[in-house]
């Protein structure tokens, strides 16, 4: 059994119930433990991941957030910097599922965070997992 962390940016708390839901019921289903940490937004989970990771409690990660479009730039910057950070920690070797989700609009979010209909959730849960199996054969 390995120790999974959600880390998620509650923001849309309702989607990410749903969000939640998914990633807890795929790592659980896999017969892993599951803890959840908040953080106020999509670019504090990259940081939060680090300073979990450093303490080595952790087996893998689940990034859990939603990014919707807005009027301003601000949606390209949270969308973009968060994947680009997560992505340079898998690179270094950290095993995360990105569920960050980076929609148009609430509709769009709510299709991808059910478990009943995309879940990305459980999806990121599923990469996570991946990695952390592949980690465990190469490492």
């Amino acid at each position: 059994m390995a120790k999974f962390l959600i880390v998620e940016a509650r923001f849309y708390g309702h989607l990410n119930d749903m969000l939640v839901d998914g990633a807890r019921s795929a790592l659980e289903a896999a017969g892993h433990e599951v803890e959840v940490l908040t953080v106020p937004g999509a670019l504090e989970i990259p940081g939060a991941i680090v300073l979990a990771a450093e303490s080595g409690q952790y087996d893998g990660y689940v990034a859990i957030g939603v990014v919707i479009r807005g009027e301003t730039y601000h949606f390209e910057i949270v969308a973009g910097e968060s994947a680009r950070a997560i992505m340079a920690l898998t690179m270094d070797g950290i095993a995360i599922g990105n569920g960050i989700l980076t929609v148009e609009n609430e509709e769009q979010a709510v299709v991808r965070a059910d478990k009943a209909q995309k879940d990305k959730g459980g999806e990121a849960a599923k990469a996570a997992l991946t990695l952390f199996d592949l980690r465990s054969r190469f490492g």
